[in-house]
């Protein structure tokens, strides 16, 4: 009489367990890489602007050939998640040991024509200047794109089972003449006390993949956790003035601050150094301040 499972040791189970029997879809990363990019002024007496950029490349291989897509790649037997996304990322970036999150998975049947491929979505924030982007293997070039995002059209209705909202989001990622465009549909279901969201893409230009959703919900994802967390630092330099990180915040949100309720906001996450601004012609000498890491320890 044949041993069942129940008859058997865990270590004599897993000796005759055959792994094949089950399907096994390939497992990818993309890595949603943004950092706060100054832009070049010709007018010494106005404050240099930030902007909000995201690292694409431009794919080398089918399928989406020629096309811009988030950096990212396939999952090794013996990587984690995680050690592929800092691996891509080094890859890519040419830069290590920086802030990363997992944002979502994505498992679409249809997402990628190769076949049956899921993909984890991670977030990564960096300081620009200490990036020196460089094209993998299967990447024609790299480039950063400014971010602009914006919702365009709102629809709420209450039905017999709950409340409905739908949002369409506008992103538009740009590098000099090369504008991408996409509209992101989120849609929210509340019936009684369960919330469910779902993301389609319902427009696209020459983004691969469903890059187009991942980037809508790391812009989202960003926007919500700078309000209450300190996310916002992995973005600036060890020294900064208040003006900056204003600055870098109106970017995220794609909104303006009023100065006075910024500032009583972010109180308790700067320190105060007694570093200045240097002497630029046209500006007088601004106060400098650092991350206090101690600033939710009350």
């Amino acid at each position: 009489m044949k041993n069942t499972s129940k008859d058997l040791t865990e270590q004599e189970f897993l000796n005759e367990y055959d792994i094949t029997k089950f399907d096994r879809p390939s497992v990818t990363v993309d890595i949603l890489i943004l950092s706060i990019i100054n832009e070049d002024t010709d007018n010494y007496r106005k404050l240099i602007n930030k902007n909000l950029n995201i690292l694409l490349i431009k794919r080398l291989e089918h399928p989406f050939k020629g096309k811009w897509a988030l950096p990212g790649g396939f999952v090794k037997l013996n990587e984690s998640l995680e050690t592929t996304a800092y691996r891509e990322l080094k890859e890519e970036t040419n830069v290590s040991d920086v802030y990363l999150e997992q944002l979502y998975t994505y498992g679409n049947l249809n997402r990628d024509p190769r076949g049956r491929i899921i993909s984890s979505a991670y977030m990564s924030l960096i300081d620009s200047k200490k990036v020196t982007p460089q094209a993998g293997t299967d990447a024609i070039e790299t480039r950063w794109f400014k971010v602009y995002s914006k919702v365009i059209n709102t629809k709420k209705e209450t039905t017999q089972i709950g409340v409905i909202e739908l949002k369409d989001h506008e992103i538009s990622l740009v590098n000099d003449d090369i504008v991408l465009k996409s509209i992101v549909r989120v849609e929210k279901k509340t019936i009684g006390h369960q919330e469910v969201t779902t993301r389609r893409i319902i427009s696209n230009d020459d983004l691969a993949f469903d890059h187009a959703e991942i980037i809508q919900y790391g812009i989202e994802r960003l926007r919500s956790k700078i309000e209450y967390t300190s996310i916002v630092f992995n973005l600036m330099p060890e020294l900064f003035t208040l003006s900056e990180l204003q600055m870098t915040y109106e970017k995220i949100l794609g909104k303006e601050l009023l100065k006075a309720n910024f500032r009583r906001k972010v109180a308790k996450k700067v320190i105060e150094t007694s570093q200045v601004t240097g002497d630029n012609i046209g500006h007088r000498p601004a106060k400098l301040f650092k991350f206090n890491p101690c600033w939710n320890k009350d």
